[in-house]
């Protein structure tokens, strides 16, 4: 069955338009999806579970986010139909308090609204009766309801009555009751486009909730432009209609109600027939609206949705007198909307002919996959979930970012009026660079991730927690692919290589694991320049052997042999290249132009690096 909450007052004057509520949707099973948190125990340690929680329709449910805190119980007036008064709710530990209380004898929202003046952070209704979970939704309009509905601004949840006669259980004994109020996977998020539509009304004399939505519209439109344009969402309005059976389409209620021969219909904007807007009016605008929507949606420009909507009502409020095609029409071409476009889009109200935008209207009104029926005006559905809570703009935002995949989150996501950057304590626990000013750490709108990074194209792999090494032929080029390097009067030595495409590996002179290398003394270890009468110095990286007398030291034989032999006959070379070469020299030796006999060993020579 399909019924607008919000104007069941309406159907009391208007039984036609009942009765087609009533038919609307005989032809399917009416689904009604309780949106719900998680509510999980962590203390006591025999209390230790997971619950479900109804989210509650007013407040703000901390969508993508979580609450830890401790439950209160009070002593009188567990019902929270009374204010509490005295000393706010407070937990015997430093931690936020969830009041505890029972349903029954008062409204669901006044419930919440006495414990957020007593300092509750949340407040979770016990249910009276073993039954599935239901929405707490806000009262029916009255001046006293209206006075403090929209003043609530904590999350409230209505648990199973067995879950909440054993949290009472505990705290009689004394116990610290320790709740985390989880909302992170309330909202779907399965990748980086948010889809999200308002079920909403061009009438303007309905009460606080119209009122509520129109405020809504002109708080909200900067940021869903913003969002739209930059192809972050995808957003679609759409609008609640009836019908007339036919039994009564001959009626003057459904005449003045409804255009299309009965089809589709609204109810009377001041519930009375004889004077002032009628219902049908405001069907009529309803289907402008739809249709300003699809043909800028055709030019690349559907965020002109929110412009239309909010001028509209800004200047051709019913209050003012002005709501009419004429003043809809000035305001379209002010926006340079294809006025004849939008005409031939609406098509004939008169016609006894389906109006095929209506007709989908009234078939989406029907819940499917995981949204359940659109019974609430408004209705916010974003990923195919109901929101639940206030329409407020700064509330609406951080449950549209919830909808986001992480890491994929726009900027005004990540703004501090949204969320708490836990990268900027201690890392978020993270891998991290700080030399290279390097992290892991990546701040998201539900909470940090670590996850190594990609830095000017060099990839890091590891948990991301403890490691991250950089991967790749070019990691050598970022804070030397994290290895060991040093540099000692002007010499450096590095243990990464651009030759291998991970690791550390400490140079040729050096040992170590890579991350730190020590240079080898050679010299003392005796591993060379063990030739005879050979003097050896260590130096950074290497060593120097010098043979005794005028003999060379030739490096790879770790041996010396008689140069004197062939500097008479350098002339006869045809390459003697002797060329500094950081502290070594190259020797190319070519002995068979020497000619024969003219050294018994130079025939021994061969191409060296030569020490001096």
């Amino acid at each position: 069955m399909m019924i607008c909450i919000c104007m069941l007052p309406y159907f009391k004057k208007l039984i036609p338009l009942f009765l087609a509520s009533l038919l609307v949707f005989s032809r399917v099973s009416a689904r009604f999806v309780v949106e719900k948190n998680s509510i999980r125990v962590l203390s006591p340690l025999s209390l230790r579970t997971k619950h479900d929680g109804a989210i509650g329709n007013f407040g703000i449910p901390d969508y993508g986010g979580f609450i830890v805190g401790s439950v209160v119980y009070p002593d009188k007036g567990a019902n929270g139909c009374e204010p509490f008064d005295g000393v706010p709710f407070k937990s015997k530990f430093p931690r936020p308090s969830v009041l505890l209380l029972d349903r029954g004898d008062c409204y669901f929202a006044l419930k919440a609204w006495h414990g957020q003046q007593a300092g509750a952070a949340a407040v979770l209704v016990a249910d009276s009766i073993d039954e599935p979970l239901i929405t707490m939704d806000s009262p029916e309009e009255s001046s006293d309801a209206n006075e403090y509905v929209e003043k609530i601004g904590i999350p409230s949840a209505l648990i199973e009555k067995s879950f909440g006669d054993s949290l009472k259980e505990a705290l009689k004994k004394n116990e610290d009751v320790v709740v985390k109020l989880d909302w992170s996977e309330s909202m779907p998020h399965p990748d980086q486009r948010v889809e999200y539509e308002l079920w909403t009304n061009s009438n303007d004399e309905c009460g606080v909730r119209c009122d509520e939505q129109m405020n809504f519209v002109k708080n909200f439109k900067g940021n869903a432009q913003i969002l739209e344009k930059w192809g972050y969402t995808l957003f679609t309005p759409h609008y609640i209609t009836w019908y007339c059976p036919r039994a009564f389409v001959s009626s003057s209620q459904c005449k003045s109600q409804c255009i299309n021969h009965g089809r589709y219909c609204a109810p009377d904007p001041e519930q009375d027939f004889a004077e002032g807007y009628q219902g049908k009016e405001v069907v009529f605008e309803n289907l402008r609206q739809l249709c300003v929507h699809r043909v800028a949606n055709e030019s690349k420009r559907s965020w002109i949705w929110w412009d239309y909507v909010t001028d509209f009502h800004i200047r051709c409020s019913m209050k003012d007198k002005r709501y009419s095609k004429e003043c809809a029409e000035d305001v379209m071409r002010s926006l340079d909307l294809p006025v004849e476009k939008i005409k031939k889009c609406m098509g004939d109200p008169e016609a006894d002919v389906e109006n095929e935008v209506l007709k989908t209207e009234q078939e989406l009104q029907v819940g499917r996959g995981s949204r359940g029926d659109v019974t609430i005006l408004p209705t916010l559905v974003i990923n195919n979930v109901q929101y639940r809570g206030k329409l407020d703009r700064t509330a609406v935002l951080k449950a549209i970012c919830a909808g986001f995949k992480e890491t994929t989150e726009p900027p005004v996501c990540l703004s501090a009026d949204l969320e708490t950057n836990e990268c900027l304590e201690r890392n978020g626990g993270c891998w991290q660079d700080k030399q290279a000013n390097i992290t892991a750490c990546k701040d998201t709108f539900r909470g940090r991730v670590c996850e190594c990074p990609t830095v000017k194209g060099v990839q890091y792999q590891g948990d991301g927690y403890v490691t991250c090494e950089a991967f790749g032929p070019a990691r050598c080029t970022i804070n030397n692919g994290g290895c060991w390097s040093e540099t000692i009067n002007g010499l450096t030595f590095s243990a990464c290589s651009e030759t291998q495409l991970r690791g550390c590996h400490c140079p040729q002179g050096f040992r170590g694991d890579g991350q730190k290398c020590e240079d080898i003394n050679e010299c003392k270890e005796g591993s060379v320049c063990r030739c005879d009468g050979c003097s050896c110095k260590n130096t950074w990286g290497a060593y120097e052997c010098k043979c005794k007398g005028d003999l060379l030291y030739i490096r790879e034989q770790d041996s010396c042999i008689v140069i004197s032999c062939f500097t008479s006959k350098l002339t006869t070379m045809e390459s003697l290249n002797l060329r500094l070469r950081e502290k070594w020299i190259t020797l190319w030796v070519v002995p068979h132009l020497l000619g024969p006999g003219s050294c018994d060993s130079c025939w021994l020579s061969w191409v060296y690096i030569l020490q001096i």
